[in-house]
């Protein structure tokens, strides 16, 4: 019998979809704008003929509990625009912007709202998964944008790879925390033979979206490749990066000295990412457009995101968030990194989609010292863990992620940044080492396979459900650094009894005004607001057994009535008072901070700006 003391899950603090002490939550304080009626009367009487539109095709709320919280599941609401954005429309108005902007009526009402805003240019990029689209536009017309209901205004941004951690520390252990060493860790290796012979013929397939698969482990089981980017200089399937490949056979690569974690699972590449390894957050919900629209032919039931964001706000108004929902309500279990911004002992937040949504499967990175024993385990200082914008507790678990050692195309970009961690070629291929949450996360992945071979009617909230729920403690984390603990395969693969970790959120979940099933922030926040133990029924003692979650791990204490009494979040805190121009001034946003260098990879914000002082190279986070 299983010792149930192993399980993750330590004292004092929530996991996963819960909220944290009070100190965050609902709306960000740096991401809320209300819509004031102002312009011509030609403009007004567009306006109310939108926003009537939008009202009538609004759906009532499902549940009766968002019901009560008068949820509108995707009706009218206040729009919202990024403050940066608002500020640079000020300062300098001139200046193109690419933007992504979404409405809760669909893609023909975004593109409808950035016509009625008086800007009219080829170019835009529907992004039908959010219900958006993604353009390029004077700064000036974010400031029309304001004036017309139920938007959401974000920067497209470039998304990040979380990988080479440690790309600049020759000191690692020679492969002794990859190569056949971490299978045997997390007891993958134990559940192969039948990985290969029971269930060959059942295991899903695992979309990889990166920066291609090119790669000798997986042969025929790349069943299917796809090129989204929308860089012009980025038109081939090759894995120009070799981010892709590597990512893909820890997953699932099938060889004498380097199995993945399901060697049975079928690989679909959905190439996002370029030779440099960057993308952006309009390609990235393209892929998930493209996964969405191709789940059924191919069998995809499990998608991988080993790569971040590079904007951070409240999941709710982040577009990558979105679509994401979109494939875990359409059956697909979404497994993310977590980040390489970690900061050690001390929380750094998990602050970037698609790692920071609240269903998802976030992935931190254990290092395991050499030895297939958890007892002598501790997490990277460079993992990012600790509360998202919206309160929410991650990564939910972790698994091996240091000295990781896999394949990528000769002559890719990762053989040239880092020759340092070459460990040999074989033919076209290059073995490296390299650490990162970017491969934690396809361990977790390939597991995910395995649970669904066994387990096909499982749903995204069962699979994650199993993860946790099977996963084991690691001594030397802190407080919630490893998330309720570290992924245990076979435990996970084999129960039969899987528990719902986002039972709490999904009574928000009910279709929206165009029929697509999405989360309710609206109707969540007010039952937060509400009512402070909204959460309990998800946790209780038959989900979870004391060993794991302990009264102590879900006290009230977490849930006080001071962080959401009507003090914290009456009118008088979010008026126009507090958000007026004097806020978001000139002086605050200036032209330096926000001119067109600022849009770029290298200085658009305060964690890009950081990047040298948190980790050892280039290509880290």
């Amino acid at each position: 019998m299983r010792n149930t003391n192993e399980r993750g899950g330590a004292s004092g603090w929530r996991f996963s979809v819960l909220w944290g002490t009070g100190t965050r939550g609902g709306d960000s304080r740096s991401s809320s704008l209300s819509v004031k009626a102002r312009g011509a009367l030609a403009a007004v009487l567009a306006i109310c003929a939108l926003t009537a539109v939008l009202a009538a095709t609004a759906a009532p709320a499902k549940a009766a509990s968002a019901t009560a919280a008068k949820a509108s599941f995707g009706g009218p609401r206040h729009t919202w625009i990024d403050p940066k954005l608002i500020s640079q429309a000020k300062s300098k108005p001139g200046n193109l912007v690419d933007v992504i902007i979404t409405s809760t009526g669909g893609t023909n009402s975004a593109n409808a709202a950035v016509r009625l805003a008086g800007f009219l240019a080829g170019g835009q990029r529907n992004l039908n998964v959010v219900g958006g689209v993604e353009l390029k536009l004077p700064a000036r017309f974010v400031t029309f944008l304001q004036k017309i209901p139920g938007l959401t205004v974000t920067p497209n941004v470039p998304v990040k790879m979380a990988d080479a951690a440690e790309a600049g520390d020759t000191s690692g252990v020679s492969g002794a925390d990859s190569n056949q060493l971490w299978p045997f860790a997390t007891g993958n290796a134990a559940l192969w033979a039948d990985d290969l012979s029971t269930y060959a013929s059942s295991t899903p397939a695992i979309a990889v979206i990166d920066s291609g698969v090119q790669s000798n482990e997986l042969g025929s089981r790349v069943i299917a490749s796809v090129n989204v980017s929308s860089d012009p200089n980025n038109t081939t399937l090759d894995d120009q990066a070799g981010h892709g490949t590597f990512v893909a056979d820890i997953a699932a690569g099938q060889s004498d000295t380097l199995t993945g974690a399901d060697p049975a699972a079928p690989i679909v590449s959905v190439k996002v990412m370029g030779a440099d390894g960057s993308a952006k957050v309009s390609d990235v919900i393209a892929a998930c457009q493209w996964v969405l629209d191709h789940k059924d032919q191919y069998n995809i039931r499990v998608a991988n995101f080993s790569m971040h964001s590079s904007y951070g706000t409240n999941s709710y108004n982040d577009p990558l968030d979105q679509a994401v929902e979109k494939l875990w309500f359409a059956g697909v279990t979404v497994v993310a990194a977590a980040g390489n911004y970690g900061t050690g002992a001390t929380p750094s937040g998990v602050l970037f989609s698609p790692g920071n949504d609240p269903f998802v499967v976030t992935v931190g990175a254990a290092g395991l010292n050499g030895t297939a024993s958890s007892s002598d385990d501790n997490i990277a200082d460079w993992s990012a863990w600790g509360y998202t914008e919206d309160g929410f507790a991650k990564p939910e678990i972790v698994a091996p992620g240091r000295y990781m050692v896999s394949n990528v195309p000769s002559g890719s970009t990762l053989t040239t940044e880092f020759p340092q961690k070459i460990q040999g070629t074989d033919g076209s291929s290059t073995l490296m080492q390299i650490s990162g949450t970017s491969f934690a996360a396809p361990v977790v992945s390939g597991t995910a396979a395995e649970i669904l071979a066994r387990h096909p009617g499982y749903t995204p909230d069962q699979v994650k459900g199993e993860l946790m729920k099977s996963a084991r403690s690691v001594p030397n984390a802190a407080n919630g650094q490893a998330g309720v603990g570290e992924i245990t395969a076979p435990w996970a693969a084999n129960d039969t009894d899987a528990p719902n970790p986002n039972a709490g959120l999904d009574q928000f979940v009910g279709p929206d005004s165009t029929g697509a099933t999405v989360f309710d922030a609206d109707a969540w926040k007010a039952a937060v607001q509400s009512n402070a133990a909204w959460n309990d029924a998800a946790w209780n003692d038959a989900a979870w057994n004391d060993a794991a979650w302990n009264d102590a791990a879900w006290n009230d204490a977490a849930w006080n009535d001071a962080a959401w009494n009507d003090a914290a979040w009456n009118d008088a805190a979010w008026n126009d008072a507090a958000w007026n121009d004097a806020a978001w001034n000139d002086a605050a946003w200036n032209d330096a901070a926000w001119n067109d260098a600022a849009w770029n990879d290298a200085a658009w914000n305060d964690y890009n700006a950081q990047d040298a002082a948190r980790e050892d190279a280039a290509w880290n986070e």
